[in-house]
């Protein structure tokens, strides 16, 4: 009896360690996550005055990401995916954009953040509300968060 009292509680005693050991190192993921969500929406405002160079930098250019964003449809890989956001920069949709209501899930290696984004874009002179749910995936290179994937609700405005 003594055995399994004492068996018991070292199994609890490690389950108490390795359960808490990771959220530790998830708390710091999650803050950089946070942080790399943060240079996204900065490039993808930066993106709507015609520069595509920062939402490129903060895309990890592996033949696996994926985008699927309001206009419709899917790219995959980095090869597809890289001439889209010439393509959208060289729209000029002007207006902004940000991250609200975020949830983010993290571990060393991946994260995935589900939020709304929330703002406007300007077509044809005339604003045009944002609020479309959104996830976007990412993945740790080199130290560095950067995005494997984006998905968003569609605009209709967009699809024209």
């Amino acid at each position: 009896m003594r055995n399994r009292i004492l068996l018991a509680l070292l199994v609890v005693a490690v389950m108490t360690v390795t359960s808490t050991t990771p959220s530790r190192a998830a708390d710091d993921d999650t803050q950089a996550v946070t942080a790399a969500l943060k240079k996204f929406h900065d490039a993808l405002n930066v993106l709507f005055t015609g520069d595509a160079a920062p939402m490129k930098a903060v895309w990890s250019h592996a033949d696996d990401v994926t985008y699927m964003g309001p206009v419709g449809g899917m790219q995959v890989g980095w090869p597809q995916i890289e001439p889209y956001w010439d393509k959208q920069a060289a729209r000029k949709l002007g207006g902004k954009v940000d991250p609200t209501d975020l949830h983010i899930t993290a571990s060393p290696a991946l994260a995935v953040a589900h939020y709304y984004e929330k703002g406007e874009n300007i077509v044809d002179g005339k604003p045009q509300p944002v609020s479309i749910r959104t996830t976007t995936t990412f993945r740790k290179e080199d130290g560095q968060w950067k995005v494997i994937g984006h998905h968003t609700d569609m605009l209709a405005y967009l699809r024209q």
